[in-house]
């Protein structure tokens, strides 16, 4: 960061789960929506899955031997079929209004795009069940370009994709629900802000903008 002044925001760019997408928040919120028990032991065996998730949502792993490798981690506890069910509940539905936000940015000549940790199983669904984040211009995840937040590199592995120049990285005001994502895009040069998933994101995006002289 330098102690110029801030240019315009001249791109919006969204985190998908929590600020566009409802998402499942935790293995047994997972279960609950795929019409699964949460068994004894769920918790603590939850956290092992994680380094599995860290490779299959750069793309590293396939989404079959992803769902192998949950239920391994979980010494079997849940199936790798019942791991799949788990995984494709995960997504709940859009945030009503952000659609509205996102067409509103368009006529006011602001570009908008997506920057997600996510995976190729939950992007197809998307593409076939959700129409929001279709809405941005440019649309980019963490398996498509090989690296996650909060790694810097995906923050450049954006601009390069978008063209945005070292210069113009202020230019940008991204919206995303995790405090460590939030902290890395500022310290990558972007302005960014923090949405609270359990409130309205719609009203928050449309508020921080507005705070950032896109909204007046």
């Amino acid at each position: 960061m330098t102690d110029q002044p801030q240019q315009p925001v001249r791109m919006v760019v969204f985190d998908l789960g929590g600020v566009v997408m409802r998402i499942c928040r935790s293995w047994s919120e997972g279960c609950e929506a795929a019409g699964l028990d949460v068994r004894d032991g769920v918790d603590a065996a939850a956290i092992h899955w994680l380094a599995a998730a860290r490779q299959y949502e750069i793309g590293e792993m396939d989404c079959n031997t992803f769902f192998v490798a949950v239920s391994e981690a979980m010494d079997g506890l849940y199936s790798a079929h019942e791991a799949q069910l788990v995984h494709d509940a995960w997504l709940l539905g859009e945030y009503a209004g952000v659609d509205a936000v996102i067409a509103e940015l368009h006529a006011i000549g602001i570009t908008t795009g997506v920057l997600s940790n996510t995976n190729h199983r939950h992007w197809e669904q998307m593409e076939r069940e959700h129409k929001t984040p279709w809405l941005c211009r440019h649309v980019h995840a963490s398996h498509l370009l090989g690296v996650a937040k909060p790694n810097e590199a995906i923050f450049r592995a954006f601009e390069r994709a978008v063209g945005i120049a070292s210069d113009e990285r202020d230019t940008i005001l991204f919206f995303d629900d995790l405090a460590h994502n939030v902290e890395a895009a500022r310290n990558a040069g972007w302005r960014a802000e923090r949405i609270d998933h359990a409130g309205d994101p719609a009203s928050q995006i449309r508020a921080h903008a507005a705070v950032h002289g896109v909204f007046r």
